[in-house]
């Protein structure tokens, strides 16, 4: 359920720190305490089905714990011993016989004293007595709690009530914030939770581009019955829709001991691949009908050789959770063709490529989110303009309103690439979302760079600090419906254009850690057009 190495006193201090930062110049030197509610098991709807459970993020990130139903009570103050040392107390529910016999029941107080990170450890019924004795022991002190919302878990009243009795003042207007900029940057413990989801997500998005290349190459083959008299053993799996290459995913994660994935996986083939977040992943592939030749390079795919694969993409944004932390990765493979890209798909895929390899030269302490974003829209323009799509001042009938400049300025390249680069991951894939964007921000006030709308998408929008966690996603998008505002656009060869719109879209996704001196790629699986090619063809 825990682990004594995660480090929630640490987190506890580092979380009272903002919080003080936060408060009025009168509230700073007063004793601050936080109550803390985790997540329950779900049940769908008004039955008794359980869903899978989760514990809420800012919870575990202060007590370790993945109790359901557990809470917790911190105490802190400014300038004395607890400044450092916090006091944390936490509630785990008591073992019922119901537990015992229908499901894995929480621990002993004991065991769980001995794997959390905090100072006390009790039943859900001592916390109003706890309550009240810290209302005695700090008079005058403010207590902080998450938001009231359906977002959050709810504090029953019982447990708010000894603070009312006590003419306490209850706050909710600093403590999420205190935890969104405290979760912002992270410490060693929590890299090696991100970087070991990361390996597993890394070994998963490579297993299914293996299974790729063994069905390419025709080491798939089914056994005496499969299919008929028995069910097909996961041997004789091949990836013939995008379900299959999610099971596929899914399965490797779960092998490796990943409880969840980190979000809804996006599967998606063909011109399915425009859509950004497409997660229904209940289509086939595109199919064509079966030439004379085909077989000889085992480009059906199918066991029964009656239909073969077009030529096409397969978008997959999928990765796991380790310990609460997650993996966002994305890999963009060749389907069909031999396991090759078509000289559109690669071409784009290889721009995609160069957008990422130059923001990952440019990560660095320091540098603003929003240069790597510009970044990426500018190499866009110029690889569209060395592909002809779009058009350059010496283009026929052009002239100066279509130079790099110009383009940029017109905004027209964010009908292509609409979402933002990246954004903060830790606990949560979209991380932190008011620490990382906040809604009063000083450090765009200034900046010009390019078109507004190029930032609209923009999960992150701050400097880059040490010990940030962030995503490079660049893609390129032929979706049908964002190009439909731009189909008469002077800067666009449309003709060019049409011969490019069928690869649907790219996306290629890394976790990086920002360092002292640069960044460090948390991601293993190669994204290289060689090595994709060679092992989703099967030669490797």
């Amino acid at each position: 359920m825990a682990d004594k190495t995660y480090p929630a006193q640490r987190h506890a201090v580092k979380t009272f720190s903002k919080l003080i930062e936060l408060l009025p110049t009168t509230e700073q030197t007063k004793p601050q305490i936080i109550l803390l509610a985790g997540e329950v098991t779900p049940f769908r709807n008004d039955t008794d089905r359980e869903m899978p459970f989760r514990q809420e993020s800012n919870f575990f990130y202060l007590s370790g714990c993945r109790v359901p139903g557990s809470y917790l009570l911190l105490a802190f103050q400014n300038g004395t011993s607890m400044e450092n040392n916090p006091s944390s107390h936490l509630f785990i529910p008591k073992a019922e016989l119901a537990d015992i016999m229908w499901s894995v029941p929480p621990p002993s107080l004991e065991k769980a004293a001995a794997t959390h990170d905090v100072t006390r450890v009790d039943h859900p019924t001592a916390l109003p007595d706890a309550i009240q004795e810290l209302v005695k022991a700090f008079p005058g002190a403010l207590v902080h709690t998450l938001p009231t919302s359906n977002l959050f878990p709810t504090i029953p009243s019982q447990y708010t009530a000894p603070f009312l009795a006590g003419n306490v003042h209850v706050t909710e207007d600093y403590l999420l914030t205190a935890l969104h900029r405290a979760r912002l940057t992270k410490d060693a413990e929590e890299i090696e939770l991100i970087r070991r989801a990361n390996q597993i997500s890394s070994r998963a998005h490579e297993t299914v581009m293996r299974v790729l290349g063994q069905g390419v190459r025709g080491l798939i083959k089914p056994g005496k019955g499969a299919g008929t008299e028995r069910p097909l053993l996961p041997s004789e799996w091949l990836i013939q829709k995008e379900a299959e290459a999610e099971a596929l995913f899914v399965a490797s994660c779960r092998r490796e001991g990943a409880e969840h994935q980190a979000y809804l996986p996006i599967v998606a083939a063909s011109t399915r691949a425009s859509t950004l977040h497409y997660c229904c992943n209940d289509r086939e592939f595109s199919w064509g009908p079966v030439g004379p030749n085909d077989h000889k390079n085992c480009n059906d795919l199918a066991h029964n050789h009656e239909r073969v694969l077009d030529p096409q993409v397969l978008l997959i944004d999928a990765g796991c959770e380790w310990k609460c932390y997650a993996a966002d990765i994305t890999r963009t493979m060749p389907v069909g063709n031999g396991g090759k890209f078509t000289a559109e798909a690669r071409a784009i895929y290889e721009l995609v490529l160069e957008m990422q390899r130059l923001s990952f030269e440019a990560l660095k302490p320091g540098l603003h989110w929003d240069a790597i974003q510009f970044i990426c829209h500018r190499t866009l323009v110029r690889g569209f303009q060395r592909l002809g799509i779009f058009k350059t001042p010496n283009s026929p009938n052009s002239g100066s309103w279509n130079s790099e400049e110009a383009i940029l300025a017109s905004g027209i390249s964010a009908a292509f690439f609409p979402h933002g680069v990246g954004h903060s991951l830790g606990m949560d894939v979209h991380d932190v979302p008011s620490a990382s964007k906040p809604e009063k921000n000083d450090t765009i006030k200034g900046i010009e760079l390019g078109h507004e709308s190029f930032y609209t998408y923009l999960r992150l929008r701050l400097p880059l600090e040490e010990g940030m966690v962030v995503t490079v996603e660049p893609g390129i998008y032929f979706s049908p419906h964002l190009l439909a505002p731009v189909r008469d656009s002077k800067h666009i060869d449309q003709e060019v254009l049409k011969r490019y719109e069928s690869v649907g879209g790219v996306r290629i996704e890394d976790v990086v850690l920002i360092t002292k001196d640069g960044f460090e790629n948390l991601t293993t699986v190669r994204s290289d057009t060689e090595w994709v090619e060679k092992v989703c063809s099967g030669e490797i």
